[in-house]
């Protein structure tokens, strides 16, 4: 007799980050939530144990050969996990495709349309340029007659319609964009000789002894660039290359060497690092001296000449991707109607392919955006979703999907087809593991996972589990009032009715640019403004495309924007944007250098007789390039090891155990017999009691920012790329929130991401000490708790894409929730009831 099939997964003695030895039975085919406040250990449990067991036993059921060209989890640091099904994760950034990724490449839906396009189409002979009826031939792989001309061709298939193989533009290969040499910032500072780096490519992207080419070529190299004569200037921007003879000297020593070398002229030396850039890296080098136009010969839509010739409803492949997801599904179902009856059977079939991805994508409220727009232009959130769409497509069974937090950049309308999605899942035999903060996703859960009590060290220990309802009444729980409605986020007192402008406005003028209308826009100064709407109904265009480069454009004294008529904000002198993008590029960016406080303890360490006595300067201490850092790891506190057809495996460094340092820096110590390898392993709160009694004031203020920032279980050699969006956007405030700020103007894109209804609160908390000490604070935001303590409301739409681009109400939260043409005041109406 078979045994029962288990119902749930046993996780016994997991210790992934700060688990503390977690045990928990997560419950198969349900909707399982996982809640709790930033860095409690959520992502831990979810991804770091149950997706990593999941997806590595499935993968190590493949062979050798394939595991080594598959990118593997490293096994997750539990004592056992039972009865786990094979895992897909859906972060919670994904990554951004690259130049050739488009939404309809991302959505596969291009496919389907080129399929329609080479099998449907009318084709164009290439000889005489007429176009032939739709036919079977392209399908049973036989040649097309011409009917004007007679001559037979052969009509493309679908991957000769692609635009990353064989239908690319030839011209811009592809990507519907050419980059050419923007002369102006060649030589930015005309008073500057070329001696003194007048031409800056010169300096970054080419050898420095270029300028003495250029001297041997005619030019006059040690007057300032303006003094130069028309012929002069055209050798240094468009000059022969050829070869001139010169004496070089090196900068550092006294050698002297005679040598042969070819001329660049400025404009050749940036298409030659063009040429050469094989990555983001090489590209960025570039990329300042480059302009970016449409590409001249296939209009920016990436098809050659070719590619564009197929017709079907006089419509060409390039008009059928310019269409939004909505206009598709409207004009795909009359497609069979339109060819030839021999064809309307493969036409259906064809056409029956697009109704399930098309109606996912709908669900998850993407219907504004066209197949033809960059991948790299969409949001974080416009991104997850699509990711989901593509999961839930396949139809899978028996799958445990682990969800990151998917409601993010959701407005409040399109949760409810996320968990529509969910339950298609389910409904197919799948596990949901969901990790979330979103209230109105965790009521729908089946059985709810607390982890907590706090952050990083306090954190790590399931403190409730149940149905939503035994969450709600455990007195242990955190996130319980907040679902049953008790408790609600009113961390801040909001400007009185009608005071809003008090203290002036930033006014704001604008055409019209993609979807959105001309606006005219009035943003008050000194108080928190919630810029809100659907997906795709302009909030990014408003605030990130236009009052923020408008504002620095009018700071600096440059030209506007083309799309911006004016701007008014007397007295604002800055316009920052914190976004949640991660701080710094790899693991030697920490949080205690990025705040400043490595910088103050190196000095004050560098200050103790011991250090003295060694000759140990503040340079030696620092952990990238000083003379105490680890020898094995140089610094970085962990040693990569080659496993052959097994993942990398990044492990501590077996030297210094992941304290960066050697063993010379032990024997320096402050405050209390405290090294500074053993201090950066402090969290911020524990660092700030070890330094309390000293008199290091500037090390103790910043830490003191960072703790009521909220950051206070942060460790100080944490690595600033592996920290939360959230964690990155408070820490990128840490420097802000001393100084005044009168002439500042912040704006925030979705602060909210990745935060408990608790870390709101101390994230508001945060935004009005900006406030009380002068600045205007503009958040972008789909957070029903962000938006109601906010002072005003600029809310826009009323749909996404065509649908929206104006300012359906601006006001008090209450005016907003007043409005009957806001969607997004149906829902505020709703949380201010409470």
């Amino acid at each position: 007799m078979r045994a029962s099939q288990p119902d749930h997964i046993e996780v016994r003695g997991a210790r992934v980050h700060n688990l503390r030895n977690v045990d928990v039975d997560v419950p198969l085919g349900e909707l399982v939530g996982i809640a709790g406040v930033s860095g409690s250990g959520k992502s831990s449990l979810a991804l770091g144990t149950l997706y990593a067991e999941g997806s590595r036993r499935y993968l190590d059921a493949l062979s050798t050969y394939t595991r080594r060209r598959i990118g593997q989890a490293a096994r997750a640091t539990v004592d056992e996990v039972l009865h786990v099904p094979a895992a897909l994760a859906l972060r919670q950034r994904p990554g951004v495709g690259g130049v050739h990724s488009t939404f309809g490449t991302s959505t596969e839906l291009l496919n389907y349309l080129r399929l329609m396009f080479s099998r449907l189409g009318s084709h164009r002979c290439p000889h005489c340029g007429a176009h032939a009826e739709p036919s079977m031939a392209v399908a049973l792989m036989r040649p097309i007659t011409c009917p004007n001309c007679g001559r037979e061709f052969y009509g493309p298939g679908a991957e000769d319609l692609a635009f990353n193989s064989g239908g690319a533009c030839p011209t811009c290969g592809g990507t519907g964009i050419v980059r050419t040499v923007d002369e102006a910032t060649l030589v930015p500072d005309e008073s500057v000789s070329i001696d003194d780096g007048a031409v800056l490519p010169w300096g970054s992207l080419m050898w420095d002894l270029m300028k003495q080419v250029c001297g041997a070529m005619g030019v006059r190299t040690n007057v300032p660039f303006n003094q130069l004569t028309p012929e002069e200037r055209q050798i240094v921007f468009h000059g022969p290359a050829e070869k001139r003879h010169i004496l070089y000297h090196a900068k550092k020593g006294d050698n002297f060497a005679e040598l042969d070398f070819t001329y660049f002229n400025a404009v050749r030396t940036v298409e030659n690092a063009l040429a050469k850039a094989k990555d983001e890296k090489g590209l960025a080098r570039v990329a300042r001296f480059l302009r970016e136009d449409t590409c001249p010969d296939c209009g920016g839509t990436r098809l050659s000449e070719a590619a564009r010739g197929p017709v079907i409803d006089g419509m060409t492949l390039a008009g059928a991707t310019a269409m939004t997801l909505d206009e598709l599904a409207a004009w795909v179902p009359g497609v069979p109607a339109l060819v030839p009856e021999a064809l309307r059977p493969m036409a259906q079939t064809i056409a029956d392919e697009f109704s399930e991805p098309i109606c996912r994508l709908q669900q998850l409220g993407l219907g504004y955006l066209s197949l033809d727009r960059a991948s790299a232009t969409l949001s974080t959130g416009e991104r997850q979703r699509v990711q989901l769409a593509r999961a839930v497509r396949n139809r899978t069974n028996g799958v445990l999907y682990v969800l990151d937090e998917p409601s993010i950049g959701l407005h409040p309308s399109n949760v409810e087809g996320l968990l529509g999605v969910v339950d298609d899942l389910l409904a197919d035999g799948n596990s949901v593991v969901l990790v979330d903060h979103d209230v109105r996703v965790l009521r729908r859960a089946d059985h709810l996972i607390e982890i907590g009590p706090g952050s990083g060290a306090d954190g790590g220990r399931v403190i409730a589990q149940g149905t939503v309802g035994e969450v709600e009444k455990s007195p242990a729980s955190r996130i319980g009032p907040f679902l049953s409605g008790a408790r609600r986020v009113r961390a801040r007192e909001r400007c009185a009715e009608g005071a809003a402008f008090s203290a002036g406005a930033i006014r704001l003028e604008t055409g019209a640019i993609h979807t959105v209308r001309p606006l005219e826009v009035k943003v008050p100064r000194g108080r928190l403004t919630a810029v809100t709407g659907v997906s795709g109904s302009g909030k990014t265009t408003l605030v990130l495309e236009s009052l923020v480069p408008a504002l620095r454009a009018s700071i600096a004294g440059e030209p506007l924007p083309a799309h911006v008529v004016s701007v008014e904000a007397e007295g604002i002198r800055r316009a920052n944007l914190i976004d949640a993008t991660p701080i710094g590029a790899n693991v030697r960016s920490t949080v205690a250098t990025y705040s400043g406080v490595l910088d103050d303890l190196r000095r004050a360490y560098a200050k103790l007789p011991e250090a003295r006595e060694h000759g140990l300067k503040a340079g030696a201490f620092s952990y990238n390039t000083g003379s105490l850092r680890c020898p094995t790891c140089d610094g970085t506190g962990q040693i990569s090891l080659d496993v052959q057809f097994l993942p990398d495996v990044d492990v501590p460094c077996p030297d210094c155990g992941g304290a960066r340092y050697a063993r010379a820096a032990y024997d320096v110590r402050l405050a209390g017999d405290i090294s500074l390898p053993e201090l950066l392993s402090y969290t911020v709160d524990q660092a700030r009691a070890a330094l309390a009694e000293t008199n290091l004031r500037s090390a103790k203020a910043k830490l003191q920012v960072l703790s009521d920032l909220g950051l206070g279980y942060l460790t100080l050699g944490e690595a600033t790329p592996a920290l939360s969006g959230g964690e990155a956007q408070r820490l990128k405030l840490a420097s802000e929130l001393t100084r005044d700020q009168a002439d500042a103007l912040f704006v925030f894109d979705e602060p909210t991401i990745g935060l408990h209804p608790l870390d709101v609160e101390v994230l508001l908390g945060v935004l009005q000490r900006l406030i009380d000490n002068g600045a205007t604070v503009v958040v972008i935001e789909h957070d029903l708790d962000m938006i109601c303590n906010a002072d005003y409301v600029i809310d826009m739409g009323p749909g996404g894409g065509d649908a929206g681009g104006r300012v359906v109400c601006a006001g008090t939260p209450e005016r907003v929730a007043a409005c009957p043409e806001s969607v997004t005041g149906r829902y505020v109406a709703e949380e201010l009831a409470g």
